[in-house]
């Protein structure tokens, strides 16, 4: 959750956000003018801006450009109404996230305020490089050896220059962390770091996502929007899951590293950019060149620069010691006596595989740290939560898009006009009551499982009807 800074000279506005975020589990400050705004930015921090761009005396875009020089990494949400648009897009221009049009639709509103949220933890946590580390940090490359100290090494190699990077390793390895070091030991650091996930975004979305689009470009275009990449100008960009990005796009792409320049949806001149291009993939890119389905010319230009993250399988000896980190990690999270963890525990975690690399390792001694008793973790303890995190995976795994179809041709088959928000409920439904049979009815635990405000989730229980009592095991 975060501090969100609300500036608006409408009292109303800003009682009605605070209601609505001070339930999601946000910390609200407000001001009703742009100087107000300042100085609280000035002596109290917000991670997000969401401004008025009317605003008495400083207007909106004004306050904006004052606040971009005392912090260019605070995001800083625009709102405006239809007749002010244009300062909108100049402000987004200049560098804002993102802009609202009033009257705005609140989850939509919530939705954009979250990514803001998530892109200030992702610029200002810094990830720590040092496989002696014990800090608080939740973002460490942690690791003694000999293949991680090649990682750190190229790390450090590769920062300062102004190359295009591919970073490959498999699901888990920790790229997006990689990509973030590299980025905050660099000259761009003090510039935005914006994420792009190539297969989170819809095909259909994603191109007007990287490029902006002018109005009129296409059915409901009704005024400009600028591009994630465009709004990340003199910054840098990962391109994650890039191995997946759509051919139509790639050429874009190309044409972005070769002329550094881009064409908004619906545009006819090109706009000069300058970005630094951190790819990521655990693809195959080379099979994908032969198949047809990635641009060889893509291929030489995103590969200046390649890093390879090692499986957790060959860091020989890392296991235990990220196990050791990542349980004090949590410990402190949850607010608990660090159990410690036992000799057998350690030798059952060298000896797994660890198909999902870190991020497995991560989640099992999560999941075992949630069913201990305060006592050491047992190696029983490790071996129950990993078929847990195995169960998990594989179910994932079953669960593709066949099977999705199937599931949405029954919910069509009722019909009716409230079809969606039923099988959106259903689905809800089912993923915060398995949550809750995970921790046994924790709630708190639960939240931290699916990612969200322990206020939220107690809403959304309500909302449900779920009753802990009878539908989860108390253990």
């Amino acid at each position: 959750m975060g501090k969100i800074l609300i500036v608006d000279d409408d009292a109303q506005l800003r009682l009605s956000f605070e209601k609505i975020l001070t339930v999601e589990g946000h910390k609200v400050q407000m001001s009703a003018t742009g100087e107000g705004g300042l100085e609280i930015v000035g002596t109290d921090p917000p991670d997000v801006v969401v401004m008025d761009v009317r605003l008495p005396g400083m207007d909106g875009l004004e306050t904006f450009r004052a606040m971009h020089e005392m912090d260019s990494k605070l995001p800083v949400i625009i709102m405006t109404a239809y007749g002010t648009t244009d300062t909108a897009i100049e402000a987004t221009k200049l560098g804002a996230f993102d802009y609202l049009l009033k009257p705005f639709d609140i989850p939509e509103m919530l939705m954009n305020i979250d990514k803001a949220l998530e892109a200030s933890r992702f610029m200002r946590s810094r990830v720590e490089i040092d496989p002696d580390s014990d800090g608080d940090s939740t973002e460490v490359i942690f690791g003694r050896s000999k293949s991680m100290q090649e990682v750190y090494k190229q790390i450090g190699r590769v920062a300062s220059t102004v190359a295009t990077i591919l970073i490959r390793g498999e699901s888990g390895t920790g790229k997006e962390l990689v990509a973030k070091a590299v980025y905050q030991h660099s000259e761009r650091s003090n510039k935005p770091f914006l994420v792009i996930n190539c297969v989170a975004i819809p095909e259909t979305l994603l191109e007007s996502e990287l490029f902006g689009y002018e109005k009129g470009a296409f059915t409901g275009a009704a005024n400009r929007r600028i591009g994630k990449i465009e709004q990340a100008d003199g910054g840098t960009v990962l391109l994650d899951e890039i191995g997946d990005m759509p051919f139509s796009i790639q050429a874009k792409i190309l044409r972005l590293l070769q002329e550094k320049s881009i064409e908004r949806l619906g545009g006819r001149s090109p706009i000069p950019v300058d970005v630094r291009v951190i790819a990521a993939t655990n693809r195959d890119l080379e099979a994908a060149l032969t198949e047809g389905r990635f641009r060889e010319d893509l291929y030489y230009r995103l590969k200046v620069v390649t890093m390879f993250l090692p499986p957790l399988r060959e860091r020989t000896g890392d296991t235990a010691i990220l196990a050791e980190h990542f349980l004090k990690r949590f410990s402190r999270e949850m607010g608990v006596d660090c159990p410690g963890i036992s000799e057998e525990a350690k030798a059952v975690l060298e000896s797994y595989s660890w198909p999902g690399n870190v991020r497995e390792l991560a989640n099992t001694i999560q999941k075992a740290l949630i069913f201990s008793r305060g006592a050491p973790i047992s190696s029983e303890e490790i071996s129950e939560a990993i078929v847990i995190e195995t169960d998990t995976r594989e179910t994932s795994e079953q669960f593709q898009p066949d099977s999705i179809q199937e599931w949405v041709k029954v919910g069509l088959s009722r019909k009716g006009e409230n079809v969606f928000n039923a099988m959106v409920d259903e689905f809800s439904r089912i993923l915060l009551t398995e949550a809750l049979s995970l921790t046994s009815g924790n709630r708190s635990h639960a939240a931290k499982l699916l990612g969200l405000s322990r206020p939220t989730l107690l809403a959304k229980i309500e909302k449900y009807g779920i009753k802990i009592e009878t539908s989860v095991k108390r253990g």
